[in-house]
């Protein structure tokens, strides 16, 4: 007889970083709906209790929580909150990052450190606290968010594409040394996305005023110029997160419509 497969993630704890808005919004969002109980993380409060508020008022589990992910004081606290609560973690997905796009010419050492304390800092210290407590309750999964940036260069794209192809091979990295306790990793690296984070490139006031607001220019592209949806995103982790993906770890998923391979 074959096992039966939890496709759902009822009785499953999972830790969302980024979760104020954009993917890591979508993503707590997608994982509640189909069970699980979840942590929100971000240093965005309002928009941290805006998305926590809306997935309890759905009738699921939503817990938010205050996190610096550059900060491994930080980290630790928030995963003794996780616990204390709930007992245990099972998912954990560090997908808090920023942006940032200039040539290196010009590219200040103090940019460049703070693209890698979010982004690459955030994803270590966020996989090593999971880690650490899925030890204990005899397993889990961690799903780090990196980018098709960091699989194909781009000029002008040298602190985040680093920061996000250095994720994807930590990610193979903590899945050798996750094996042994039972502990899945994975990354999925993104294409374009419309989410929050277009509005700090410098075309985005033009965009909104041609598309008459913030949301219809969120909308126009994925309508106009085929950017990916932030729930498609999310699809993705629910897949790397369910018992569908028992036997996947240290592999990267790009969801990029063959952008890095073009």
């Amino acid at each position: 007889m074959k096992p039966v497969r939890n496709r759902n993630l009822s009785e499953k704890v999972a830790l969302v970083t980024g979760a104020a808005s954009g993917i890591g919004a979508a993503i707590a969002t997608r994982l509640a709906a189909d069970g699980a109980k979840v942590a929100l993380a971000d240093l965005n409060e309002p928009g941290l209790n805006k998305v926590a508020d809306s997935i309890r008022r759905s009738g699921a589990h939503a817990l938010a929580v205050r996190l610096d992910v550059t900060s491994e004081a930080a980290w630790e606290m928030a995963i003794s909150t996780v616990l204390g609560k709930w007992g245990h973690l099972d998912i954990s997905v560090n997908c808090a990052g920023i942006s940032f796009a200039k040539p290196i010419t010009g590219l200040a050492q103090a940019d460049w450190r703070r693209v890698m304390a979010t982004n690459l800092d955030g994803a270590f210290l966020g996989t090593k606290a999971a880690m650490a407590a899925m030890q204990t309750t005899g397993g889990g999964c961690i799903i780090n968010i990196a980018s098709a940036a960091g699989i194909k260069p781009l000029p002008g794209n040298a602190a985040y594409g680093t920061s996000k192809a250095a994720i994807r091979f930590f990610t193979q990295v903590a899945a050798l040394e996750g094996k042994p306790h039972g502990i899945r990793v994975n990354s999925i690296s993104p294409g374009a996305v419309a989410t929050p984070m277009w509005e700090s490139t410098d075309l985005w006031p033009k965009h909104v005023a041609e598309s008459g607001g913030r949301e219809a220019a969120l909308k126009a592209l994925v309508v106009d110029q085929g950017f990916a949806e932030p729930e498609e995103i999310a699809a993705a982790v629910l897949f790397l997160a369910s018992d569908d993906a028992r036997h996947v770890t240290g592999v990267d998923l790009p969801v990029d419509d063959g952008f890095a391979i073009s």
